[in-house]
């Protein structure tokens, strides 16, 4: 059953717990999207005028260096906001953001969405709790990049998302491994390779996009390596 604007922006990490009224504004001002596997949302450089909340499928945040390798620095499902920086600093966005699966999308402007808050402070202490925890996990994901070597990347990324879907034994990859493999700044080849080790030792078992967990305190070992 197709879900109306109210209940998507009442389940989702950013308006949840808020009283029906400020749903109710919330919906007014939205402007709902569609885009189609591959459509881009916006490219690096756009102005900022407004920010995006996740009502299904995928979205990749990514960036692209001078010669031409993408790194991805985000992947967003239903229920999560992007782009919510410029709301508060009218920049332009850093980042590209394209669809990886058709999606539906609500759009919500700057200026209307900067009057509710003006209205409605707990809108604004809602969002600084999200940005909070991107900024924690931005944090993680620079020192696995930057300090961890690649099977250390994927072990944790694996238990981030054990705890995302709330799975001691197993998760459930939403992503292609291409897509992974640019999350983890590495490239499938490589991370096929490094799969089938851990694979090997005993560590997981790979079907299609379940991977279970053979032994957990061996993948936190080499997590925290």
């Amino acid at each position: 059953m197709k879900k109306n604007l109210a209940d998507t922006i009442s389940e989702s990490h950013l308006f949840k717990g808020l009283p029906e009224p400020q749903i109710t504004q919330m919906a007014a001002i939205a402007e709902d999207m569609r885009f189609e596997k591959g459509a881009t949302v916006f490219s690096e450089g756009d102005v900022g005028n407004g920010f995006y909340l996740m009502a299904t499928g995928l979205v990749k945040i990514f960036k692209v260096s001078m010669e031409g390798k993408e790194q991805i620095l985000h992947i967003f499902g239903p229920g999560e906001p992007f782009g919510e920086v410029p709301v508060f600093t009218g920049r332009h966005f850093p980042a590209n953001a394209e669809a990886i699966a058709a999606s539906r999308i609500l759009f919500f402007p700057r200026k209307a969405f900067i009057d509710l808050i003006t209205a409605n402070p707990s809108l604004a202490l809602n969002m600084l709790a999200v940005l909070s925890l991107r900024l924690r996990q931005f944090t993680v994901q620079i020192e696995n990049l930057s300090l961890k070597e690649v099977p250390g990347r994927l072990a944790a990324y694996l238990l981030y998302l054990s705890d995302e879907q709330a799975e001691k034994d197993q998760v459930t990859l939403s992503i292609s491994k291409a897509h992974l493999a640019s999350l983890l700044g590495t490239i499938p080849e490589t991370l096929s390779r490094i799969f089938a080790k851990m694979n090997g030792q005993g560590l997981i078992e790979v079907e299609g996009r379940t991977i279970r967990f053979l032994d957990r305190k061996g993948l936190s070992e080499l997590a925290h390596y």
